[in-house]
């Protein structure tokens, strides 16, 4: 039934206004500095001291700037604090951008794949209007950082600086998506007039036209460097002639297998393996899995890898009850219902599956404030630079991890046994528009 509103309601609704002097006052503060700052919550940041009980030692942040890439710094973070840990040069960076480039040739691969498997649906199914909405993007997982490592290794953020490109996407990413959708339908048509031969021509000839834009955008991937840095103790250290491959082997520990994304999806069933297929990045490279689970088993086995002196990825709903420019997360950050004088109930799981909250970006964590045997606070590597937070870093309270963590990945040893032969097992796929995504 529809409901058609009555200027007889409208003059009720205005006497209900008038009716409470607060709401004037309400009015007075949001007119002149706007919902979030009228709603500010100081009492929540006095709580948050950053003082940390667990904390492991980094130092310099980095900065994805205007891109989507947090996935891939976080990732990064990971591994350069294990770098760091092993040879003493918490300084020390990775390139973000030489991954960077062959994520976007695999994507664009993995597009045109998917493309040609679903030729003969419509091309208004709902799956491949997915796929063709965002072919190649800035976004992504922790899985499809491991597949990029493990295929085309790392280097020193000095072999392979970041261009103005990979700094700003959005140009390049528009050009990108409109060749990789003309090539889609290009292929589509082909395979529905049974000439696979030309398909695979035709894909080669895209790929290759897509590898030349990626080298003008950022630049030809290093082959071969000098491994070159010094060591907090200020000695030079240098081995020469290394690749990617041979630097990632013989300085890093290849252990990408132990780790587990863990989810907590209260809006899907617990203790059970879900993929998404829709977000692997590379063919034959690492499935993206999530383990879906209790919020207190993502911060029992968080709390356990920090202890243990190690750092992890994960990712969260960041735009919620958060102050950028400080570098506050704090559920309760801002009053806004108070403001607006109304009581909204939506809890994780009803935030999920409506849309409000969701896992937008990744970054890494660092430290942990337990007090009497409960996490207080929480601290957090970012990449937006050293401006952004207090020199970059966030602060979290506890009740913020609840509501808008979504996923952290930590290694299987701190898991309970069940969980961890459940994230052995078999997958349950999930669709593209699912709310894990």
């Amino acid at each position: 039934m529809t409901h058609q509103l009555s200027f007889d309601e409208i003059n009720q609704f205005k006497e209900d206004y008038a009716s409470q002097s607060q709401n004037y006052l309400a009015q007075l503060a949001v007119v002149t500095n706007g919902v979030q700052k009228a709603s500010y919550n100081t009492q929540a940041v006095d709580r948050l001291n950053r003082t940390f009980s667990i904390e492991i030692p980094t130092d310099n942040v980095t900065n994805q700037k205007q891109s989507g890439r947090c996935w891939l710094f976080a990732a990064l973070n990971v591994l350069r604090h294990e770098f760091a840990k092993k040879y003493q040069a918490k300084n020390f960076l990775l390139s973000q951008s030489y991954l960077f480039f062959w994520d976007r040739i695999e994507r664009a691969n993995i597009f045109l794949d998917r493309v040609i498997e679903t030729a003969d649906l419509e091309l208004d199914d709902r799956t491949v209007q997915s796929y063709f909405r965002a072919p190649d993007t800035d976004g992504g997982q922790w899985h499809m950082a491991v597949s990029l490592i493990r295929k085309y290794g790392l280097v020193p953020a000095y072999a392979q600086t970041e261009s103005f490109t990979a700094n700003n996407t959005a140009a390049f990413n528009q050009a990108l998506n409109m060749k990789l959708r003309e090539d889609g339908l290009i292929l589509r048509q082909l395979v529905k007039e049974g000439k696979s031969q030309e398909v695979e021509a035709k894909r080669k000839e895209f790929l290759s036209e897509i590898y030349r834009m990626a080298v003008i955008a950022f630049g030809q991937p290093v082959e071969k460097f000098d491994l070159e840095y010094k060591d907090d103790q200020g000695q030079y250290q240098i081995k020469q002639n290394l690749t990617p491959l041979d630097f990632f082997h013989e300085y890093f520990t290849d252990d990408l297998d132990d780790y587990v994304v863990v989810f907590n999806a209260p809006d899907h069933e617990f203790g059970k393996l879900y993929a998404l297929p829709f977000e692997d990045n590379v063919v034959g490279g690492s499935p993206v899995r999530f383990l879906n689970a209790e919020i207190d088993v993502l911060k029992k086995a968080a709390i356990e890898q920090l202890k243990a002196g190690e750092t992890f990825w994960f990712g969260c709903d960041v735009g919620k009850s958060s102050d950028r420019q400080a570098g506050i997360l704090a559920a309760d950050l801002y009053q806004t219902d108070a403001i607006f004088g109304i009581e909204t109930k939506l809890d994780k799981k009803a935030r999920m599956l409506t849309g409000a909250s969701g896992s937008t970006h990744a970054m890494t964590m660092v430290g942990v404030d337990v007090v009497d045997g409960q996490a207080r606070q929480w601290k957090v590597e970012n990449s937006w630079g050293e401006k952004v937070g207090k020199n970059g870093y966030f602060v979290m309270d506890d009740e913020w991890f609840d509501e808008y963590l979504f996923k952290v990945v930590v290694k299987k040893q701190y898991l309970p046994a069940e969980l961890v032969k459940i994230a052995q097992g078999t997958a349950e796929a999930v669709k593209p528009w699912d709310s894990m995504a």
